[in-house]
């Protein structure tokens, strides 16, 4: 066989809100694998002197200030209107995909990448990685950690679902299912053979490049 695998292997982490996304995409770093972080970039870009304050600012009025988005006011402009929230994803999408890209860019010689994507279902970007990661909890404990964050009320936590794919759609469409229902030991181990898991399938693939 010629050829050989080119760049990295790109895992796709998704799930529904308060699922522990965030705690596994941690595990992913604790095991080195870069993680790129949607919402982080968001934030970011949102934050005081944030690149997209001044287009946010004009589109949305009184929304922003010295401590760069008000995500309260903000979310009161566009939430339950498509049409405005699709106006906001057109100043924000374009920004973070070129941070996503040059995030793949800087780390093209790692044979694992994680991007933590979390409406990765529902804006297509299933298509653009080679390992669906699905994390999941069951329904009951997602809602009391849900309902636990401060701001979150049963009515936001509903809307928020009804604009998600639902959990069981996501892990009849995952390659790997990461369940958070257990101890923080028990996610942990999951991610650990998941990587050990990937990595020795790589390695195989390379060897058998090489033939």
């Amino acid at each position: 066989m010629t050829g050989q695998r080119k760049g990295p292997l790109i895992i796709g982490l998704t799930g529904g809100i308060a699922m522990g996304k965030s705690t596994v995409a941690k595990m992913f770093m604790g095991e080195n694998v870069p993680v790129f972080d949607a919402d982080a970039a968001v934030h970011s870009l949102q934050g005081p002197g944030g690149a997209l304050l001044a287009p946010i600012e004009a589109e949305f009025p009184g929304t922003t200030g010295l401590e760069g988005v008000d995500r309260l006011l903000l979310g009161k402009a566009v939430f339950g209107n498509p049409e405005r929230l699709a106006r906001l994803e057109a100043i924000i999408h374009p920004t973070v995909a070129a941070m996503r890209t040059a995030f793949l860019e800087r780390h093209a010689d790692k044979a694992l990448i994680v991007l933590d994507i979390p409406l990765l279902f529902e804006k297509g970007g299933h298509s653009a990685v080679d390992h669906i990661v699905v994390v999941s909890a069951p329904p009951e404990q997602q809602r009391a950690r849900a309902l636990a964050r401060d701001g979150m009320t049963a009515e936001k936590f509903d809307q928020i679902l009804a604009l998600q794919t639902p959990d069981a759609k996501k892990r009849a469409r995952a390659d790997t299912v990461i369940d958070t229902g257990g101890t923080l030991a028990d996610t942990q181990r999951q991610v650990a053979a998941l990587v050990k898991k990937l990595r020795e399938r790589l390695a195989v693939s390379d060897e058998q490049a090489d033939m």
